[in-house]
């Protein structure tokens, strides 16, 4: 009884197994039927562009920021007390211009000492000048006299250089963009009291690619243009071509002088745009191809041509870029048709289907 009952249980377990095996099976199938496989043989959906010579007589922009041809912070060169200052933050003042006046009292007390003790210096060389004539005064005594009256006119030049400089005053042409002090604070040497900033002219600095680095040369002038100001077209002129790259970027960084508007509305820190035109004096005609067209690596760039509604790799040569073009020197010619879009499922030899 026992052996018909395990026989019976097998059995049935058996059948259970079966059954799921063959669903199993059943799904699996299911799942395969319903999984994309893909055709190599089947065309691929591509766009396409039949090339022409084209010209190379086009604008390409580089963007830079402005930055100020000079800018300093004024410091006073002997230490005082700060009796008025002339000027506040956003004036614009020329080269020489009175900006802060320290006390020079005591300067003008030792001033009038020391003139006085001129004047008897003075006195002494004119008195002992007429002895020693006479032979009346020794002439060693001439001679100290005169000595100690250039002494007293190098002590009054040093005391009115001193005075001089308690009027602190502008190095050159600019706008005060700091004020550091107020009346009846102390100035000293090192401390600042001003920020000055000569934007009449600025400095463009842009950064360029080694294969546009061509179209810049120096002292060549260029239009220039900050990106709020798109009306007013500046002039930079090239006085600096950097001799090395950026180590990140591998940008070279050219530096124009920009002659700022009268109303000196471009400041410091704008951004700008220089507009350089490609020479073409002999209206020469190039391959020239999107930058996205490419593929591989720009060391072996590559692009597909269409032959025979296929895609067959083909090797270029680069001879330049710009914006998002380069110009193909050798592997392609007029006339042949390259994938424009379309490489997700690209490979050498597929088969194409140029969409219109």
């Amino acid at each position: 009884m026992n052996t018909k009952k395990t026989i019976l249980w097998i059995v049935t377990l058996a059948v259970i197994l079966a059954v799921m095996i063959i669903q199993l099976k059943k799904n699996r199938q299911e799942t395969l039927n319903k999984v994309y496989h893909y055709d190599k043989n089947a065309p691929v959906s591509i766009h396409a562009d039949t090339l022409k010579l084209k010209s190379l007589n086009d604008k390409t922009t580089f963007s830079g920021i402005f930055n100020p041809n000079k800018e300093t912070k004024i410091s006073a060169d002997i230490p005082g007390k700060v009796e008025e200052v002339f000027v506040k933050e956003g004036d614009y003042v020329k080269k020489g211009t009175p900006l802060l006046q320290q006390d020079k009292s005591s300067l003008m007390l030792e001033l009038k000492q020391a003139e006085v003790a001129l004047k008897e210096i003075q006195d002494d060389v004119n008195r002992y000048s007429v002895l020693a004539e006479a032979d009346a005064v020794q002439g060693v005594k001439l001679e100290k006299a005169q000595l100690g009256l250039q002494a007293a006119k190098i002590k009054r030049e040093i005391l009115l250089d001193k005075i001089n400089k308690t009027t602190v005053r502008a190095p050159f042409s600019g706008i005060i963009t700091t004020k550091f002090t107020e009346k009846g604070e102390y100035a000293a040497p090192g401390r600042p009291l001003f920020q000055l900033v000569d934007i009449n002219t600025l400095k463009f600095t842009v950064n360029v690619s080694e294969n546009d680095l061509v179209l810049f040369k120096n002292n060549k002038t260029y239009p220039v243009k900050a990106t709020v100001y798109p009306q007013d077209t500046l002039y930079g002129k090239v006085i600096s071509i950097g001799s090395e790259s950026n180590k990140m970027s591998h940008d070279f960084p050219v530096l124009m002088s920009v002659k700022n508007t009268p109303d000196l509305k471009v400041k410091a820190g704008m951004f700008g745009k220089a507009h350089i035109k490609r020479d073409n004096e002999n209206n020469e005609k190039y391959i020239i191809i999107e930058a996205s067209s490419l593929i591989g690596s720009n060391i072996h760039p590559q692009v597909y041509i269409v032959k025979d509604n296929k895609a067959w790799l083909q090797d270029i040569v680069i001879s330049s870029r710009f914006k998002n073009n380069v110009v193909v020197s050798k592997g392609l010619k007029e006339g042949d048709i390259i994938v424009t879009t379309g490489f997700i499922n690209l490979f050498n030899g597929a088969n194409v289907s140029i969409k219109k």
